[in-house]
């Protein structure tokens, strides 16, 4: 990995692409520790550090701090984060199967994308503001900390400020996929989450080796380190199903006879289902947040707090039910079957049609369980420590996940583009 990277600088184009990523990180960054105004930044940072409540630790507004790079603790500009996009990002995929001219503007190529990407915009800020105006109503709820709470003017300036926030990150994340490396929006919640780290491990130390539970320390590093590899292998594991193209005459030339495969990778949807499932089960804690001291609250609170076992079941079955919901938006076994007997392949010991959509099917289920079965044990493994050793790690397995694939992914586009060049040098 430091090798393709110190590759990557030693050449002049892909050197200024990675330094402007990294500026648009600094600027990021920069962004999340400027404050909105009329709130009491050191009164909020109090309450997420506190052990109790919504807003503390293992509440479930932990989640969306790591992914803002702790911007909401310090109710910073871009507290929101990529959360608005990422939502309105899967809700445009959603309608775009279920709503017939969204379906016909993604078939209709570049330009297509280009309407679709631009109602996703708009989309995003209207998230932000909804989303700014829910934790402003949630931030109003506890004492002292908004300032001329009630004032219409100091309301508006706050929402305002966390809808712009929104659309900012939003073109900073497009403009490193138009002139930097990689992709904008994971870049932007892989410096979030990694910006994290410090203040973890801090924590790590402060709970464990100055109690002297070096045990502790000892299995929290070796799952961490587990964690890592493992994620690396699934991410690069995958099916290979055998296809054999027949021979074929055409005029004068003969064409086909060769063996490939279909490969279908075990952890083909990425982190996606986490996301998305992690939206879903906070959503009745995001409701009783409005409504604090009341009898829905407590009993949220106590059996679907984010430590509880109620959370960790319906949370785990979520995410195997949105893996099997994006594999069966991006993978169609009857047209792949369809497009292997057009091409003359067929799979050998299957005859084609439908036949060869069944075992496909039956592959995809397979791959998708074991693929939903992994991510599903990555974001409850937090959870389950923090019910067995008492250690609050957040979403520990969830941030691993995201930081080892975006890694994974920038390090795959660097090696494609130096050998891309490379082809180029040959060619002239």
């Amino acid at each position: 990995m430091f090798e393709v990277a110190r590759n990557a600088f030693k050449v002049s184009d892909l050197r200024r692409k990675i330094l402007y990523t990294i500026l648009i990180i600094v600027l990021f960054r920069l962004g999340s520790a400027i404050p909105v105004p009329f709130i009491d930044a050191t009164g909020l940072a109090g309450l997420f550090a506190a052990q109790d409540g919504v807003l503390g630790q293992g509440g479930m507004f932990n989640f969306l701090n790591i992914m803002a790079g702790g911007a909401l603790s310090k109710a910073s500009i871009f507290a929101m984060s990529i959360g608005p996009y990422i939502t309105a990002s899967i809700v445009m995929q959603l309608l775009s199967y279920a709503i017939p001219p969204l379906e016909r503007l993604q078939k209709e190529g570049e330009e297509g994308r280009k309407k679709i990407a631009q109602i996703t915009r708009y989309v995003t800020i209207v998230l932000g503001l909804v989303e700014g105006f829910g934790f402003y109503s949630i931030l109003a709820n506890e004492q002292g900390i908004v300032k001329y709470h009630g004032n219409w003017f100091a309301t508006i300036v706050i929402v305002l400020c966390f809808g712009a926030g929104t659309a900012i990150i939003m073109w900073l994340g497009e403009k490193i996929n138009e002139v930097g490396i990689g992709n904008g929006i994971s870049i932007i919640l892989f410096a979030s989450i990694v910006s994290r780290g410090p203040q973890m491990v801090l924590y790590v130390w402060e709970a464990l080796v100055k109690q002297n539970l070096y045990w502790l320390a000892a299995v929290v590093i070796i799952v961490a380190v587990a964690l890592i590899v493992s994620i690396v292998v699934m991410n690069d594991a995958e099916r290979r199903v055998p296809i054999q193209y027949a021979k074929r005459v055409v005029g004068r030339k003969m064409y086909g006879g060769q063996n490939t495969h279909l490969p279908l990778k075990v952890t083909m949807t990425g982190v996606l289902p986490i996301i998305f499932a992690s939206s879903f089960v906070m959503l009745p804690a995001t409701i009783s947040a409005f409504f604090p001291n009341s009898g829905f609250a407590n009993f949220i609170t106590k059996y679907f707090g984010y430590t509880s076992i109620p959370y960790a079941i319906i949370y785990f079955v979520l995410i195997i039910a949105f893996n099997y919901f994006y594999v069966s938006m991006q993978y169609n076994p009857v047209e792949m079957s369809n497009n292997i007997k057009q091409n003359g392949g067929f799979i050998p010991g299957i005859r084609p049609g439908k036949p060869t959509s069944d075992f496909i099917s039956k592959i995809l289920n397979k791959v998708s369980l074991i693929g939903a079965l992994f991510l599903g044990l990555i974001a409850v493994l937090p959870i389950f420590m923090n019910n067995v050793l008492n250690i609050n790690i957040a979403l520990g397995g969830t941030s691993i996940l995201i930081v080892v694939g975006v890694v994974l992914e920038t390090m795959k586009q660097l090696e494609s583009q130096m050998l891309m060049r490379h082809y180029k040098g040959f060619l002239e």
